[in-house]
């Protein structure tokens, strides 16, 4: 994701991606808001996008704008289609195109097969599965219409999808996430394979566990830190 993907002349040192403007999703927290902290920290402006947690998601724009770059707060739910457009168009407005799109924001809602609901199964695919597609889609349409700007990079734009082990481990208990992130996978796949030929990147990022909000329950007993950092 380099300024110019090997060109760095007349680059801050560190300042990789200076001129680009970087969408991270769910970027109030957890992996969103690292991920989002980094893309400033290599020259970026960057939007932290959130659903709850404004002043979390101001902090974020505070550490990032701190390295000399941009950066905003938007709020919007991106299961909602009308609100990832409008976020997006909004970025266009403001940024002046974007670049990259990192797909982070997911949620859990845990439960056993037999007595999930329809809620909790449909609310996890909706946001981490359809969030993804919608927020992929908008961007893509942005990198189309803007098409290569070569001082910039030579990628139309780039798509991170950030998915989980899950997506080819089994979890008893989380049929709803597991299926999504199964999902997130096939997506990237297919979405990488139709816009090659348009010259944008899509790939996807599988963390393992990591010590993040939307696991907070697991780490703040000491089992599970003994069993996955031990």
């Amino acid at each position: 994701m380099s300024a110019t993907d090997g060109a760095t002349q007349n680059v801050i040192p560190g300042h990789l991606l200076k001129g680009q403007k970087a969408l991270v999703t769910g970027a109030n927290s957890g992996i969103g808001r690292a991920t989002a902290i980094a893309l400033g920290r290599a020259g970026a402006d960057v939007v932290v996008n959130y659903v709850a947690g404004r002043e979390d998601a101001e902090q974020v724009v505070e550490e990032i704008t701190a390295h000399g770059v941009r950066a905003a707060a938007y709020e919007a739910d991106v299961s909602d289609e009308d609100q990832v457009v409008a976020m997006t168009d909004r970025m266009v407005r403001e940024f002046g195109t974007i670049d990259i799109l990192v797909a982070n924001a997911g949620l859990q809602r845990d439960a056993p097969f037999t007595e999930m609901s329809v809620a909790q199964w449909q609310k996890v695919l909706d946001v981490n599965l359809t969030g993804q597609f919608l927020c992929a889609r908008e961007a893509t349409r942005e990198f189309l219409r803007r098409g290569v700007v070569p001082e910039v990079s030579r990628a139309a734009g780039k798509i991170i999808c950030m998915s989980s082990v899950h997506q080819v481990i089994p979890w008893a208990g989380h049929v709803n996430y597991a299926s999504s992130k199964g999902g997130v996978q096939m997506m990237m796949q297919t979405l990488a394979q139709e816009l090659a030929p348009q010259k944008i990147r899509v790939n996807a990022v599988a963390p393992g566990a990591i010590r993040t909000p939307i696991n907070r329950d697991a780490w703040e007993t000491p089992k599970p830190v003994r069993t996955f950092c031990g």
